[in-house]
């Protein structure tokens, strides 16, 4: 399972995000858009050492190789506009990278380890975002198995299971991870759900 993180500030997001570590989250996903350079350094830098290598940078990629960063990934933008990679990154690293439609994820080079599809539901960290195609009937029409697709948007407790049966390889969370009074306690509700469904 992956959860992305809140685009804005949270509170105590560090000891959250060391939290979820602990309970056994896969990877997390740095999403900050309007970070900075600097500013996404100081963030990164609060992260223990220990989890580094669980990260997914989508932005300020260059700081990936000085916090020993190796998962990167490209918005749907930079990857129709980005030629370079991976050559660009010395080291081997995770790539990963968005689509929205199966046609997208189908013509994908087989760089990406996986790819989030997206919405899946109704966004609930996304006001008015919501799927206009049913994924559940698109995803049948997949034909590139070597880049795991993995769900995005609206994904909570009482979709997971249902998501999972109908074709996704995993799933992300955001809002219903975020928008939660206790992010660690339903964090682990949805790995219960999701580790039952891979037994």
């Amino acid at each position: 399972m992956i959860v992305i993180t809140n685009p804005y500030f949270i509170e105590d997001e560090i000891n959250i995000i060391h939290s979820l570590f602990e309970e056994g989250l896969f990877l997390l996903h740095i999403r900050k858009p309007d970070f900075s350079d600097v500013a996404m350094a100081q963030f990164i830098h609060q992260i223990k050492l220990e989890f580094r290598s669980k990260l997914v940078l989508h932005n300020h990629h260059e700081l990936a190789e000085d916090f020993g960063i190796t998962g990167i990934h490209f918005s749907e933008k930079d990857r129709k506009i980005s030629f370079d990679y991976p050559a660009r990154f010395s080291k081997p690293c995770r790539y990963t990278t968005s689509t929205h439609s199966i046609e997208d994820f189908n013509a994908l080079e087989n760089d990406f380890e996986y790819a989030f599809l997206s919405p899946v539901f109704k966004s609930i960290s996304k006001e008015n975002y919501h799927p206009e195609k049913d994924l559940f009937k698109e995803i049948k029409a997949r034909k590139n198995y070597k880049t795991k697709v993995i769900a995005l948007g609206g994904i909570d407790v009482e979709n997971i299971e249902q998501t999972l049966e109908n074709g996704f390889d995993n799933v992300a969370l955001l809002g219903s991870i975020w928008n939660n009074e206790n992010p660690t306690k339903q964090f682990k509700l949805c790995q219960k759900i999701v580790h039952s469904y891979s037994v």
